[in-house]
């Protein structure tokens, strides 16, 4: 895929003498919908903070759309980067205002009202995830998954030209990650918004990504499409547990299965080995 709009260059960064990663060059297309996978301790988050530059970094760059993240301030990579964290600070404040939060990066100083675009583009985010309706809560008295839209409402309010989300699905139960996933799938493709996610679920990132990166022990093992990289033999030597891989005969995404040890040792009683 034509990878110049998103550039990782040598990118290393890390925890002291405890945990770096090897220096790592990848790049996304503009308008990808890219999943990061990888066990855990692997180096998934690592990588995440230093391209949101949350963590900095000890070799390489990071580029988008020609421009190095490192070289801009604060303020002007939250005008290109928005960040949804894994967890949602349950604040005391009104779901209204945790969205219009997205636009701190774009106010004056001595600015202490929202002008009306401002508002209007909060509320046209509201409406598009879904929670237009618990505008007047408390963010505290959504549910996790809603938490989760807000959070998302607010990235938007951004006007982001990059969506990093960390692990958007980890705390949600089935109809609430399909929820979430369905609605970043279709802000990716109505609003060509270019989106890195921390995926733990392979089903999930096979299903919704179109370009993964899996990660082992620091290091980029694999990276491609989801057929590419989540074949049976790359996810055993990843993860160091035997699946089944096949192909999902509705959207031609692979589909991944665990085998118990149960089955295993069964399989091994009666064949000596198994037959791939």
């Amino acid at each position: 895929m034509p990878s110049n709009y998103l550039q990782i260059k040598d990118l290393s960064c890390g925890y002291g003498s405890d945990f770096n990663l090897r220096p790592i060059t990848v790049g996304l297309r503009r308008g990808a919908l890219a999943g990061i996978i990888g066990p855990n301790g692997s180096g998934k988050t690592t990588l995440f903070k230093g391209i949101s530059g949350q963590l900095p970094l000890k070799s390489g760059s990071v580029w988008l759309n020609n421009c190095n993240l490192q070289s801009l301030k604060l303020r002007q990579k939250a005008q290109r980067i928005a960040v949804v964290s894994q967890f949602v600070d349950a604040a005391e404040i009104s779901v209204e205002d945790y969205v219009l939060l997205g636009r701190l990066p774009y106010r004056a100083p001595f600015q202490f009202f929202e002008p009306q675009p401002d508002v209007l583009l909060a509320r046209k985010y509201m409406r598009l995830t879904g929670i237009w309706k618990h505008r007047k809560k408390y963010l505290s008295q959504l549910s996790g998954g809603e938490q989760q839209l807000a959070a998302i409402a607010q990235a938007l309010t951004q006007e982001p030209e990059l969506l990093l989300l960390d692990e958007p699905t980890s705390h949600l139960d089935i109809t609430h990650q399909v929820q979430v996933l369905n609605l970043i799938q279709r802000l990716n493709k109505e609003l060509k918004l270019t989106v890195l996610m921390i995926i733990h679920d392979l089903n999930l990132a096979a299903e919704y990504c179109d370009f993964l990166l899996m990660m082992k022990q620091g290091d980029i093992h694999s990276c491609g499409t989801p057929q590419e990289v989540l074949t049976y033999d790359r996810i055993e030597q990843v993860y160091n547990t035997v699946v089944v891989t096949q192909t999902n005969p509705l959207s031609g995404k692979p589909a991944v299965f665990l085998v118990s040890e149960n089955i295993l040792n069964d399989i091994k009683a009666r064949y000596g080995k198994i037959k791939r």
